[in-house]
């Protein structure tokens, strides 16, 4: 499932394409996504400048001015950037057409989304309910510390959960534990503000790495421009289970933590 960095690369290659950009067109071969696309959007596109796309955890954001498009890539969706005599593959769903450039959407699972709404994104309910941005100011060692000092949940279970930090999935999540030294189990209630100070660095490092590589493409991911990431490349833990870790040679171990496969060095991470 693409991740922040993922969607985050995303932004960043479409922007410089469809920002200050009128739609001249919209496609949609499918409606049924994770959640139907709205009818009558061709209508309500057309016409319409994109004045910016903005990211909020794992949505992208494009803003209209009369309202704003709300954009999943679910489990495997991908956003790319081509023309209007391109070959179309199989599921891509949507088109936006803006003139000579196409923004289109390929979702082979189906569980992405393309929603529309109007007056204040951040009052949309998906908006709302999110939690703090992990690549803000203010994501820091003492917001951290406050937030989990009550929490008897895993430390990892509370870094992926939305409603406290955005954006940090399974894959950054195994990692940013690795470089801070923390086990995945420890109950989030026991770190110190010293151990939630590294945390704060090594998911902001890590999510940085993520980004600069172009994010990681385990399956489905690719590019605006049909490129690949190569941040997998450099994992410590994730999806290493019984290969020699790469500080201390100790066999990456595996356990199941909400639900979710969860990689650490029994050696480096206490």
């Amino acid at each position: 499932m693409p991740e922040l960095p993922e969607v985050e690369i995303t932004r960043r290659g479409i922007a410089p394409h469809i920002e200050g950009k009128t739609v001249t067109g919209v496609k949609v071969r499918e409606r049924r996504l994770r959640w139907p696309v709205p009818r009558g959007l061709e209508g309500r596109l057309t016409g319409l400048k994109v004045r910016r796309v903005l990211r909020r955890g794992k949505y992208l954001l494009l803003d209209f001015g009369a309202g704003w498009l709300i954009v999943h890539l679910g489990m495997s969706g991908s956003l790319r950037i081509t023309e209007p005599t391109a070959e179309l593959r199989p599921h891509e769903h949507i088109d936006l057409v803006f003139g000579p450039v196409v923004l289109r959407m390929r979702d082979p699972r189906r569980f992405g989304a393309v929603l529309w709404a109007s007056g204040d994104i951040a009052a949309y309910p998906l908006i709302a309910s999110m939690g703090i941005e992990p690549l803000s100011p203010a994501f820091t060692g003492a917001w951290l510390h406050a937030a989990a000092r009550r929490r008897r949940t895993a430390i990892k279970t509370l870094l992926m959960n939305a409603a406290i930090v955005v954006g940090i999935g399974n894959i950054y999540a195994n990692e940013s534990l690795f470089r801070a030294g923390i086990s995945p189990r420890t109950t989030a209630a026991r770190l110190s503000r010293a151990r939630c100070d590294k945390l704060v660095q090594a998911v902001t490092e890590t999510l940085s790495a993520a980004i600069a590589a172009g994010g990681s493409s385990l399956r489905d991911f690719v590019h605006s421009d049909g490129g690949s990431g190569w941040f997998q490349q450099q994992y410590f833990v994730y999806d290493r289970t019984g290969l020699a870790c790469r500080v201390c040679g100790t066999p990456i171990r595996v356990t199941r933590l909400g639900q979710r496969s969860t990689f650490w060095c029994p050696s480096c991470q206490k």
